[in-house]
């Protein structure tokens, strides 16, 4: 519309309209070295260009746990965690124990995590084994990371008390190796990821691959694990495929959203995730197949409307 400003002399200026408000979103993420960040920023811009009367902003957080506690207070309307942690949320169980977020909803399991433990080759660590009394890094302090580490370690027989631990972002244990002020360092993110990449260009590094016993007493401790690859070639130096193991990363609101927003911000990241995927390859994995398939909590009702559209079929599972 145009709005017009008589003058003095009775002459009519167009003047342009003023912009219509914008209501601001925020994307909780994690770490600048890992993928959470760039997802939600790729994820920012689809919303900014898409969903009419919104702006939204990629946030630099703790990651998963941290995530869950903005989401339950109002701070973040969006949030990217683990599956495991957002089910912990959601239940009140592990890190959440007493504090059940029940608010908590999918709308989307964006791509699936690796775990992946990395050391220098000059260590000699070739073995979670090999770890006892060492120095590692086990994450961020209320990162999905350090959940995962913590799992992982506690399954195979391994506690804080074997290990020196460290609570390092990605960056910062990339970095901490790189200077050996640590041994080894788990990292539970999307592969390839920059803090690796940078590292593994200037330092000769072995992903620690896990036997199939680790790989089993870790997934029997939390069933949210899977089993999947690491591709050799990922990582300079790193040329053989590893399993390691595998969790989905989800796209979580809360239920106090309201489902016209919910449907929108679904539709908009699904109809246009070719500029997703243009951000990062782990994109290449977000569809609805995968979101029906590894969503762990009920999703919202605004991306059920989405996905009924879209033909699929929601299990029960996952209706609130």
């Amino acid at each position: 519309m145009t709005y017009f400003k008589a003058l003095a002399a009775g002459t009519l200026v167009a003047l342009a309209a003023p912009a219509a408000a914008q209501t601001q979103l925020s994307i909780a993420t994690g770490g600048t070295g890992g993928v959470y960040y760039p997802m939600g920023g790729g994820l920012a811009e689809i919303i900014n260009n898409n969903v009419d009367g919104y702006s939204a902003t990629a946030e630099v957080t703790g990651a998963s746990v941290e995530n869950m506690g903005l989401i339950a207070t109002g701070d973040a309307d969006l949030a990217i965690a683990l599956a495991d942690t957002v089910a912990q949320a959601h239940s009140g169980t592990g890190r959440f124990e007493g504090q059940q977020l029940e608010m908590v909803r999918g709308l989307a399991s964006m791509y699936a995590n690796m775990v992946q433990i990395v050391a220098l080759e000059s260590s000699g660590i070739t073995s979670l084994e090999d770890m006892r009394g060492m120095r590692v890094s086990i994450g961020a302090p209320g990162s999905g990371t350090e959940v995962n580490a913590a799992a992982i370690l506690e399954a195979n027989g391994i506690s804080y008390d074997d290990i020196d631990e460290q609570r390092l972002n990605f960056n910062e244990t990339a970095d901490a190796l790189a200077n050996g002020d640590i041994d080894a360092g788990f990292w539970s993110v999307g592969a390839p990821t920059s803090s690796i990449l940078n590292l593994s260009t200037t330092n000769g590094i072995v992903v620690i691959e896990l036997s199939e016993e680790e790989l089993a007493a870790a997934q029997a401790a939390d069933p949210t694990f899977a089993i999947t690859s690491l591709a050799g070639g990922t990582y300079t130096g790193v040329d053989e495929d590893i399993a390691v193991l595998g969790i989905p990363n989800v796209l979580v609101v809360s239920s106090e959203m309201s489902d016209d927003l919910a449907y929108a911000l679904t539709s908009a990241m699904f109809e246009n995730i070719a500029d997703l995927q243009a951000v990062h390859p782990a994109a290449n994995e977000t569809t609805v197949e995968f979101t029906i398939s590894a969503t762990p909590v009920p999703l919202h009702p605004g991306a059920i409307r989405y996905y009924e559209e879209t033909g699929a079929e929601i299990p029960d599972r996952l209706r609130p």
